[in-house]
């Protein structure tokens, strides 16, 4: 409410009278916001961005009805236009010799009631398009010049429909309140007054304001002329506009001393008051003062002595708003009036000359390079005595060129045309046709462009015709202010003029505190006839250095017999040109520094990469030297004999340290550095020797030809060693018969000669995989067509001959191996230690196409080293150890001799000294089958073998019943699968399109909201795409990265497991979830960071009027123009440092988080996932910043990060915990056993797992292994497989030499237990359980729970457990071979079928594996145990048949609906079984359902 300053006792400060508020509220009782400038929640801002609405005396005209402007075609271009409407010679005088002041006081006043200039929110742009070839704007005829403009300021709830069409708004009160003296608001006011004596504050000069710093408060666009810009240099006044031009400055000034001048008058005469009453009473009166001399002394000039009715008294139902006619058109004709310069003088009547930028002189100051300029306070006395004395240009439709061509524009184009403009505004704000406004003001009709002005008509018909042809001789189209234009003669015309005393009557009559108001208490009658007899000239006199006779008594008219006439009427012929238009790029000098930066950017994930490599190196490294130190400690390093060098394998291998000696069996011996025998060449049977010998690089290397193998190539340490390796050679290997033919060339030559060991075993693939293609008659293309290879080649593939060793390694065997002899001495016919591609196919042609008894013979003559037809004991016993030994260790010696023991037996060789080929083969009558099919696995084969097998079931070993394939054609299969799928991943899909649907729905929302919705953001006119899709991104960003947290609660999901959620949603796909997740935050982070990329390059080029649209709460918009550098957006925004940092801290996070780096440095994975602290942090602050918006993100937050915040606190309470370790045992294959105590209400279910610290090896790196006791056992146990570093420097802490050391076991850190699929085996009647290595750690568990359960007769729903051990040999995981043997002899009830499938072997149907299948039934047969494992259960050799078994229990469990299948091990065994799963998920029968975990 307006407020009263009553008397009271002892007041300084005390007012009877109500003091008028600054932004214009309560000036009228009738409605108490008319003309007031902001609402009064805004009363205390500085620069106001709302005001009252504009008052139509006519409705709008849009063109849709509602906003959208009237324009081209429908209207004519408004730059063509104002090159017709006001083009002419500059130099023609005032008809009533108004003068230049009358013009700028004109100005003062308009700035006094209305400012709508400022742009509106959001940006909406009405550019002038140039016509091709203008003069000024296109003299190149480039016909795609614009002249900017930015439509003004509305109220938003307006532009809604036809019935409520937009209304502009006045940034400025309506009234004449001083406002552009004092400020729009008691803030602004605040800025400006110094609280002592009543004073406005001065700067560095006494009668002059102060200048800059107020940059929130003063319009400060930039100079056209020099390009300066900021609001250093102007002067703060209450008008924002008052340096737009030197001249109205100069009033400004004037009514700022005129201030200061009656305050400190009144100051002398009451020196008692306070600053407040001296402000106050100042103020009352400079304002009547200046209401006084705008309606009683320059409005009738103005007007050509048309004058307003006398005051008839405040009436507080008028309306003092300003219509968009008056400010956009009618008070615009004074730029007719506008001179091309503005003369200076003195007080003894000097005419000043004005130095110009180039150091010429002027006689004046020319208007158009006059635009935000300072001057000083001798500047401002002559001006004003120097605008008293020029006369005007004429009241007509010409405007002179400074205004029309060179008016100031942005720096993006630092010119523009102000008459263009001005057509434009009226566009803008909808104004109606100049024919309908003087319909609307009850003045006659014109029905012809002639009848507008008959004088001009007269005396310039040429100029109505051409703008009638502009609006196709339709009058009733043409627009307002240049119909305006055309009427004036010697002043405004009577449309104009109605429009203006109409305005200036509602302001007077309409205000509470005008000061004729006798009723409102300001002033006293007397005190009113005073102000009235106050003139301009008076108030001129006061605050300049003139004196009454230096200035005319009417300043606004210069007449005959007046002081100091003007030299000449000023043209624009006379004063310095104006200054072109030039263009200027925000971004320029900007685009090589943000285009490095950007790169940076995308280096980040690189940067981290590399450094996740040399992490990976290191731990490598250290880990490799950790394995050599513990071989050390176990094999004693021989020294290396003969001459050392390094070995060359190939271009892309290391060299390989190694040392060779010349034995006198002229054998050439190459050792590695342990002292073991890496290859033998037999030199002693060849003719001839080539040496070849590297004769450039320090002569160290040297090529040892060797024929039917490959070449040896060596690199010494310098050619001294060299040279005595060749004379090594010498003493040692030749003879009369054998030559060492010596030859030098480069070394890149040499090794280009060098036969590899890689390019041999080409060969020798290319070798087998013919012999093969011609004893099965492959066709060529199967074998490897050889129509492409060179005939040498070809030649040098059929002339090969393979070494004992190449046919071991064909075989896939060791060298050294019984039966490898056996078999190459059968095939060398000729003796010569080589076997010829024939010699290879004639034993390849009995095991391929051979009967079992020509498979059988050639085995027994294999063995029959004598060629009597009889095998001893011992001859057949070593043929059983050839046998047995492809099974690459899987049996001791022991059980070696058990097993040969056993056949024997079983046999009945017991009695016999000699053994025959009918005995041997009568041996083999059960397994007749087998040998049928049995063939030699050879490397290079597999594919024949495929071919050659395509029509024979492989074995199956666990189906009794054999049904038919249930018959269904592709599609029912298709349909079936795809049903089964859905089965069984329900959960899971639902769960997917739950978190993505959100995704989704909330990305869509955002950009839905800022492509359409938001328009008064101001982005439809600016950065859309970039806009839409940082904020999509980012809403989808908050969503997902909170509800990421909810995947990693383990002890949340391990309770929720046991609850009815279980049924719907999958915990076991938490971490599956938690990658998915993400992986497709960081994607929608990559994509929220490129559309911010986009803003922020959208933004460094934008104008600040749109981007204080945009950002009201971090820019305002001063007309500066110039947005901030990238750089700002980047390293001086919250947003912009915190985006940059995460995005360096994701780098990190995630490439340590692949699965790659993950596997090789857990404790790098693990401590980068740690920064998921500082990501949280980062993002809460990076959105709280709320540039664009208000923060949003919370929403999602607070509800995971509570759960998460609980679940964290439920470990850290576990975690402290020390737990001692009972007992610790290093099994063999470096798996070692924890047994630990059962911390006290642990309670945890069979398949469950935690995670473990050791104390000695930091207690912040926690690992996750799966418990092996089951929950009826008081402790706890962990076999812990060493392939890792930190596994592998557990496994050391508990060897005996450290424990001496420690005197302890080192204690645990605990954290668990948590829950995964595998306890689910219960809720099967079935349960397959899958173990691949260490993989069986979950099911020892298991199957331990129960064999328990069943004998304490606890009610389970499961029957029968399979468990499927795919194990490399029996003897890599001994420890569960004991628990499976444990299980056995508890399960009475068989319930549990073990099958152990050892894959070290070759496949099923190899010859070599017939033999050892033979071997362990026979075994079985005698002692009821495998040989392999010691077991009741049947051990197999090869890959388990997944399909083949599953299909067996579906004919064996008929009843069974659905068949639990659980696999643990590495991601190839947990495939094999989801292929099995789904193809037995085709069929109309039991369901498989698959949990799988891997390692």
């Amino acid at each position: 409410m307006p407020f009263k300053l009553d008397m009271y006792p002892g007041s300084r400060c005390a007012m009877t009278w109500e003091v008028p508020r600054f932004d214009g509220w309560y000036n009228s009782l009738g409605y108490p916001k008319r003309g007031a400038v902001a609402h009064l929640c805004q009363r205390t801002v500085p620069f106001p961005r709302t005001g009252s609405h504009l008052v139509r005396l006519v409705p709008a005209h849009y063109w849709d009805g509602v906003y959208q402007p009237v324009q081209e075609p429908l209207l004519p271009n408004a730059r063509r236009l104002s090159n017709l409407l006001c083009e002419g010679p500059s130099g023609l005088p005032s008809t009533r010799n108004q003068t230049v002041l009358s013009v700028f006081f004109g100005y003062h006043v308009a700035f006094e009631i209305f400012d709508s200039r400022a742009p509106g929110c959001p940006p909406e742009f009405m550019n002038i398009p140039v016509p091709k070839g203008d003069p000024v704007f296109d003299p190149t005829a480039t016909g795609k010049v614009l002249l900017p403009f930015q439509r003004g300021p509305w109220d938003k709830e307006s532009g809604q429909s036809p019935s409520n069409p937009r209304t502009q708004v006045n940034l400025v009160t309506a009234w004449i309140d001083g406002s552009s003296i004092y400020g729009p608001s008691t803030s602004w006011s605040d800025s400006l007054r110094s609280f002592s004596g009543g004073l406005l504050t001065a700067g560095s000069e006494w009668n002059m304001p102060k200048e800059g710093g107020g940059q929130n408060l003063m319009w400060s666009a930039p100079d056209p002329s020099t390009g300066d810009y900021g609001s250093q240099g102007l002067y703060e006044l209450g008008n924002a506009w008052a340096n737009e031009n030197m001249f109205t400055a100069a009033e400004g000034i004037i009514w700022f001393r005129y201030h200061n001048y009656v305050a400190s008058k009144l100051h002398e005469e009451h020196p008692e008051w306070s600053d407040e009453k001296l402000f106050q009473n100042a103020r009352k009166t400079v304002v009547a003062t200046l209401q006084n001399i705008a309606l009683y002394e320059w409005l009738p000039g103005f007007l050509g002595d048309k004058k307003l009715p006398p005051y008839p008294g405040y009436q507080k139902f008028v309306d003092p708003g300003i219509s968009p006619e008056f400010q956009a058109a009618a008070i615009r004709f004074s730029i007719t009036m506008a001179p091309p310069g503005v003369y200076m003088r003195n007080r003894t009547c000097h005419f000043r000359k004005i130095t110009n930028l180039d150091g010429t002189s002027s006689p004046a100051l020319r208007l158009c390079n006059s635009f935000w300029k300072r001057q000083t306070s001798q500047d401002v006395d002559d001006l004003l005595m120097g605008m008293a004395s020029q006369i005007a240009e004429q009241e007509d439709n010409i405007v002179v060129e400074d205004l029309k061509d060179y008016m100031y524009g942005p720096l993006r184009f630092t010119r523009t045309d102000l008459v263009a403009l001005t057509i434009q505004r009226g566009r803008d704000f909808g104004l109606r046709s100049y024919t309908e406004v003087r319909k609307a003001l009850d003045l006659p009709p014109v029905n012809m462009f002639e009848d507008i002005n008959p004088e001009l008509s007269r005396t310039n018909p040429q100029l109505l015709h051409d703008i009638a042809e502009l609006y196709d001789r339709d009058i009733s189209k043409l627009e307002l202010f240049p119909g305006g234009i055309l009427e004036s003669l010697e002043g405004p015309g009577p449309v104009f003029s109605a429009i203006i005393l109409d305005q200036f009557e509602r302001i007077r009559n309409g205000d509470r505190f005008w000061f004729e108001n006798k009723q409102n208490g300001l002033f006293t009658d007397e005190e009113i006839q005073a102000i009235r007899n106050v003139t301009y000239h008076d108030v001129l006199i006061a605050v300049t250095s003139a004196e009454a006779s230096d200035i005319q008594n009417s300043v606004f008219f210069w007449r005959d017999g007046d002081p100091c006439p003007q030299p000449a009427q000023l043209n624009a012929s006379v004063l310095y040109p104006c200054t072109n238009a030039t263009k200027l790029n925000y971004f320029d000098g900007s685009k090589a520094g943000f285009g490095i930066f950007i790169v940076v950017l995308f280096l980040f994930p690189v940067v981290s990469f590399l450094v996740a490599c040399m992490v990976a190196y290191l731990r490598k490294y250290r880990y490799k030297k950790f394995q050599r130190r513990r071989k050390a400690g176990d094999r004693t390093e021989e020294p290396s004999v003969g001459i050392t060098a390094y070995e060359w394998q190939g271009f892309k291998k290391h060299l390989n340290p190694v040392s060779v000696e010349v034995c006198e069996k002229r054998r050439l011996q190459v050792f590695d550095r342990y002292g073991s025998t890496l290859r033998c060449l037999n030199l002693g049977n060849q003719d001839y020797l080539d040496v070849l010998l590297s004769s450039d690089r320090s002569c160290k290397a040297l090529l040892l030809k060797v024929p039917k193998e490959y070449d040896l190539v060596l690199f010494f340490d310098d050619e001294s060693k060299r040279t005595a390796f060749v004379k090594h050679l010498h003493p040692k290997v030749t003879d009369v018969s054998q030559e060492i033919r010596v030859k030098q060339m480069r070394e890149k030559e040499l090794l280009k000669e060098a036969l590899t060991r890689e390019q041999r075993a080409q060969i020798v693939e290319t070798f087998i995989r013919h012999a093969f293609s011609k004893v099965l008659e492959i066709q060529r293309c199967d074998a490897g067509d050889m129509s492409g290879v060179s005939r040498e080649k070809a030649r040098e593939v059929l002339r090969c001959e393979l070494t004992a060793s190449e046919f071991a390694d064909a075989l896939g065997l060791k060298p050294d191996s019984m039966f490898v002899d056996s078999m190459f001495t059968l095939a060398d016919k000729d003796g010569n230690g080589y076997l010829s591609f024939q010699e290879f196919l004639d034993v390849i042609v009995i095991f391929m196409k051979g009967s079992p008894e020509e498979k059988s013979k050639l085995m027994f003559s294999m063995n029959d080293i004598g060629g009597t037809g009889f095998l001893s004991k011992e001859e057949f016993a070593r043929m059983l150890r050839s046998f047995i030994e492809i099974s690459n260790g899987a049996l001791s010696k022991s059980q070696a001799e058990d097993g040969i023991k056993a056949m024997m037996q079983a046999a009945g060789f017991d009695d016999k000294e000699k053994i025959s080929w009918e005995d041997f083969h009568f041996l083999l009558r059960d397994h007749e089958k087998e040998l049928q099919f049995a063939q030699l696995n050879v490397k290079g084969s597999n594919s024949f073998f495929n071919i050659f097998r395509s029509g024979v079931h492989t074995p199956n070993v666990y189906v009794k019943a054999k049904r038919e394939q249930y018959i269904r054609n592709p599609v029912q299969q298709r349909i079936q699968q795809f049903k089964r799928f859905i089965e069984n991943y329900r959960r899971h899909i639902v769960c997917v399109i739950i978190v993505y649907g959100i995704t989704a729905g909330v990305t869509l929302e955002r950009c839905y909201y800022y492509a359409l919705q938001a328009e008064n953001t101001g982005i439809p006119e600016t950065s859309v795409v970039g806009i839409i899709v940082s904020r999509g991104s980012a809403a989808a960003i908050s969503f997902l990265f909170p509800y990421m947290l909810l995947t990693v609660c383990r002890n949340l999901i391990t309770l929720c497991r046991e609850t009815f959620l279980n049924r719907y949603i999958p915990f076991d796909a938490a971490i599956d979830f938690h990658r998915f997740m993400a992986m497709t935050a960081i994607i929608l982070s990559v994509v929220h960071s490129l559309g911010h990329v986009v803003n922020i390059y959208i933004f460094s080029i934008s104008n600040l009027s749109i981007l204080s649209c945009l950002f009201p709460k971090v820019f305002n918009n001063n007309g500066s123009e110039l947005p901030f550098k990238w750089s700002w957006w980047f390293f001086q925004t919250v947003p912009g440092m915190t985006g940059v940092l995460l995005l360096f801290t994701f780098s990190f996070m995630y490439v340590f988080a692949s699965h790659y780096f993950r596997r090789i440095s857990f404790h790098g994975f693990w401590i980068t996932h740690y920064l998921y602290i500082v990501v949280y942090i980062l993002v809460i602050i990076h959105g709280s910043f709320a540039l664009l918006q208000e923060p949003r993100f919370y929403i999602y937050l607070i509800p995971p990060a509570l759960l998460f915040l609980l679940d964290k606190l439920i470990s850290l309470s576990r975690k402290k915990l020390e737990i001692p370790v009972v007992r610790a045992e290093l099994l063999p294959s470096g798996v070692t056993h924890l047994e630990f105590k059962r911390p006290q209400g642990f309670v945890y279910r069979s398949g469950q797992w935690v995670r473990i610290a050791c104390l000695m090896l930091g207690t912040d790196e926690y690992h996750p292994f799966t418990l092996t006791s089951a929950p009826h056992e008081e402790t706890l146990s962990l076999h812990i497989r060493a392939v890792g570093p930190w596994t592998s420097q557990l496994r050391e802490l508990y060897t005996e030499e450290s424990l001496l050391e420690l005197g302890a076991y080192p204690k645990l850190y605990l954290d668990g237990p948590f829950g995964e699929g595998h306890q689910e085996w219960t809720d099967f009647e079935v349960s397959v359980l899958v173990g691949g290595g260490i993989g069986v750690t979950p099911f020892a568990s298991i199957l331990k729970d129960l064999v328990f359960k069943s004998s304490i007769r606890s009610k389970i729903q499961c029957k029968k457990v399979y468990f499927i051990w795919v194990t490399r040999t029996q003897r890599q995981f001994e420890w569960v071979s004991d628990i499976i043997r444990e299980v056995e002899e508890m399960d009475t009830l068989e319930l549990v079928s073990v099958h152990t499938y050892i894959t070290q072997v070759a496949e099923k149907f190899d010859l070599r594996t017939t033999m050892l299948y033979m071997c362990e039934r026979h075994f079985q047969k005698v002692w009821s145990r495998s040989l392999f494992t010691g077991l009741r259960s049947v051990t197999h050799f090869g890959r388990p048949p997944f399909v083949s078994f599953f299909s067996s229990l579906q004919e064996v469990h008929p009843e069974v609906g659905k068949i639990g299948v659980f696999s643990c091990g590495p991601p190839g065994l947990t495939k094999n079984v989801e292929k099995a799963c789904q193809q037995m998920n085709k069929r109309d029968q039991a369901h498989f359902m698959h949990h799988y975990e891997n390692f």
